[in-house]
């Protein structure tokens, strides 16, 4: 089965919900791959992998290096790389040169950047020589030092029209789709109605075209636990419940067992004439 591409997931729109899942690590990607339409390399793994505060410190080469592990994992996903920040703020020329780096070192299908109208110029230069972007707008991680922290947007309908405008100049710079994050939900609802292009959602309400999460938080891996998350499954509790269990069989000597354990090759004696 060949990998799905940019027109199959926006062929879903409307029609079906689009269904995307980050992915960082090759074991992850490989369970994801034949579940999802769309993996994302999302530079979140600098919180959840590195420990780090928030996004802003990951690298281009930690994200091209996470891409290469989920696009060897894989093989029926589309996926697509988080351009980190300070790879393609300082112009639309920093911004292709990191795009086409990402794609010419990872072979994934393309780079999703945050920001909505100011960005304009700069997506369609990437997109118009061949790159397939996604937008993503709302709350803006990389953004937290201007935001102050992760606020929710869209509360007083006055902000609406930033957002909308935004999605617009999004769609018109050519994104195969945009993400809306921690926005109320009607404003969400408004843009997927406005734009042509499908809505994936993080906290934005079920009104996207589609929704993603960050893996590790619907397993209960990570300490970060959002309004918009739901677990799905605690994983935390067997994966301590089984290095409990090693640590004490190590001690008693219980582990390694003979099963566990390379042998001799039996000694042939011959036989004298």
């Amino acid at each position: 089965m060949s990998r799905k591409t940019i027109q199959e997931i926006q062929s879903k729109q409307g029609i079906e919900k689009i269904i995307c899942l980050t992915a960082y690590t090759a074991p992850i990607a490989r369970l994801l791959d034949e579940h999802v339409d769309l993996l994302l390399v999302g530079d979140s793994l600098g919180m959840v992998l590195y420990d780090y505060e928030n996004t802003l410190p990951v690298t281009l080469d930690q994200m091209i290096e996470h891409t290469k592990a989920v696009m060897r994992a894989t093989s029926k996903a589309c996926v697509i790389m988080d351009l980190p920040f300070g790879t393609y703020e300082e112009s639309k020329e920093q911004a292709l040169s990191s795009s086409l780096r990402a794609i010419k070192e990872t072979n994934c299908s393309g780079v999703k950047l945050e920001g909505g109208s100011l960005l304009q110029e700069t997506v369609s230069y990437i997109t118009d020589r061949g790159i397939p972007v996604m937008g993503h707008i709302g709350l803006q991680p990389q953004s937290i030092i201007i935001d102050g922290g992760y606020k929710i947007k869209g509360r007083d309908k006055f902000e609406w029209k930033k957002y909308i405008d935004d999605a617009v100049a999004l769609e018109n710079a050519g994104v195969f789709s945009i993400v809306l994050e921690g926005m109320v939900e009607p404003l969400a609802a408004e843009i997927t109605t406005c734009i042509k292009v499908p809505t994936i959602g993080i906290g934005a309400s079920a009104k996207c075209d589609g929704q993603i999460l960050v893996t590790e938080d619907m397993l209960g891996l990570t300490n970060i636990s959002p309004k918009f998350v739901k677990q799905y499954l605690d994983l935390s509790r067997p994966i301590q419940k089984a290095i409990k269990d090693y640590v004490s069989d190590v001690k008693s000597e219980k582990f390694p067992s003979i099963e566990n354990t390379y042998q001799m090759k039996p000694t042939i004696v011959s036989k004298e004439k």
